[in-house]
């Protein structure tokens, strides 16, 4: 099957955006470099979810990095997937954790990290970050690697 055909959001014509978080947006295709390690990075600068408390909008920038095995995350998909977060109530390490775990099941990357960066809020700003690795040895020592330094220099990321 060619990419295309894989793909239902891309070239779709009229994009439905949903309001409610959904998982299911997500689609992926097969990376064509499987036996080379590379990065991928995602920025989602203008990322959208509510306060469950308030229920006033809070705003951020996402990245994403990832090391992809068999499968990549579309990214339309990945856009209408982070815009149903726009109604969702959550705090925002629970937002970064949720999609850390989505795209560990949808794509099953060799490592994987997202970092929230979320405005200010009463003069403090969040910045959580997630961190996932396959079982191979290589990408635990990243993991392990880019944790214990991940606030080392705290203006930095990746």
């Amino acid at each position: 099957m060619k990419r295309e055909e894989e793909l239902s959001k891309l070239g779709s014509g009229t994009t439905e955006y949903k309001y409610e978080y959904d998982a299911t947006l997500l689609e992926t295709f097969e990376n064509a470099h499987q036996s080379n390690d590379y990065w991928v990075t995602l920025n989602a600068d203008e990322f959208t979810s509510l306060c469950p408390i308030t229920n006033q909008p809070d705003f951020g920038t996402l990245i994403i990095n990832y090391i992809p095995d068999v499968k990549m995350v579309e990214s339309k998909s990945l856009k209408l997937y982070l815009f149903s977060f726009i109604n969702n109530g959550e705090f925002h390490e629970d937002v970064v954790n949720k999609i850390g775990k989505d795209l560990v099941a949808l794509m099953e990357p060799k490592y994987l990290e997202i970092t929230g960066l979320f405005y200010p809020r009463g003069n403090i700003s969040i910045h959580p970050r997630f961190f996932y690795s396959n079982v191979d040895e290589k990408y635990k020592e990243i993991e392990k690697h880019r944790f214990i330094n991940a606030n080392l220099n705290p203006g930095r990321v990746g």
